[in-house]
C-alpha cells in the first residue's frame, strides 16, 4: 500500500484523479492539494507520503518549483496537458510523465511503475554491501566494489570490478540508497564513487580503476556540490 497525495488546481482534473486513486486498491488518497505550498507543508510535518501527483502548471509555485524546492521528495508521477515539461521533469527523476487528459489504464501503468521501484525487488541493502537480482539469484556486492552508476532509460548499470549488472530501478533510488559518504551524483545519468575520483575538469570526471583511468560527465548543476563534497572530505 502506497500513501499518495495530489497538488492538481485544475477541479475536473482533481476530481479524476481522485477517482481513480479510489479505484486503485493499492493507494490510499492521504490529501488533496490545489497548490504546492500547502503540499510541502503538509510534508514537512513529517506525514509519511509515497508517492506525489503533481500538476506543473500551478498557481503561487509552479510543479518544477516544488521539486527544486524539496531535496528528499517522494516518488513523483507529473500529470500535465503539456509535452514541454517532460525534459525538465525527468532532470528531477520523475517516477513518470502522463499526458491529460489521464486514462486509467495509463494512470494504472504509472502507479505499477512506481510500485516496482518503492519495493526494492532489484536489491537490497546492509551497511556495507547490496544485494543484486540476477536473473533468479542474488549477487552480494560491497560498495567498496561499485564504481559508478550508468542510467539507461528505465534502468540503471552499475559497473565493479566483476562486471556490469543491469537493473529496473531510476537514478534518484539509486543515489538515495547509496552511502553518501560513499557515492555521489555527478551527472543527472551518472552516480561516481567519490574514492574513485582522481581528477575534477570543467565538463568530466576522471576515475582511477587499478590503474585504468575512466572520464565520466559531469553536469554543470551537480558541480558545486562535488567540489564542496571533495573539500569537506579533504580536510
Amino acid at each position: 500500500m502506497m500513501n499518495c497525495i495530489i497538488i492538481e488546481d485544475d477541479e475536473l482534473s482533481k476530481k479524476v484523479l481522485e477517482e481513480y486513486v479510489k479505484r486503485t486498491d493499492s493507494l490510499t488518497l492521504v490529501a488533496t492539494f490545489r497548490n504546492a505550498i500547502d503540499a510541502i507543508n503538509h510534508l514537512s510535518n513529517k506525514t509519511k507520503v509515497d508517492l506525489v501527483f503533481l500538476d506543473i502548471e500551478l498557481p503561487e509555485m509552479t510543479g518544477v518549483e516544488f521539486l527544486e524546492s524539496i531535496q528528499q521528495h517522494p516518488q513523483v508521477i507529473i500529470t500535465s496537458s503539456k509535452e514541454k515539461y517532460a525534459l525538465t521533469a525527468f532532470d528531477f527523476d520523475v517516477t513518470d510523465y502522463i499526458l491529460k487528459p489521464i486514462r486509467y489504464p495509463r494512470f494504472y501503468k504509472a502507479v505499477e511503475k512506481a510500485h516496482k521501484i518503492s519495493k526494492f525487488s532489484e536489491f537490497s541493502q546492509t551497511d556495507n554491501e547490496i544485494f543484486i537480482k540476477k536473473g533468479s539469484s542474488l549477487v552480494k556486492l560491497s560498495f567498496n566494489d561499485i564504481h559508478w552508476v550508468e542510467a539507461l532509460e528505465n534502468y540503471v548499470v552499475l559497473y565493479t570490478g566483476s562486471g556490469k549488472y543491469t537493473i529496473h530501478f531510476t537514478m534518484k533510488a539509486m543515489a538515495n540508497n547509496l552511502p553518501y559518504h560513499h557515492f555521489i551524483r555527478i551527472h543527472r545519468s551518472y552516480i561516481a564513487n567519490t574514492r574513485l575520483i582522481t581528477a575534477i575538469y570543467d565538463k568530466n570526471v576522471e576515475l582511477t580503476v587499478n590503474d585504468q583511468k575512466y572520464t565520466l560527465p559531469l553536469g554543470k548543476s551537480f558541480r558545486d556540490e562535488l567540489l564542496s563534497k571533495i573539500n569537506l572530505m579533504n580536510r
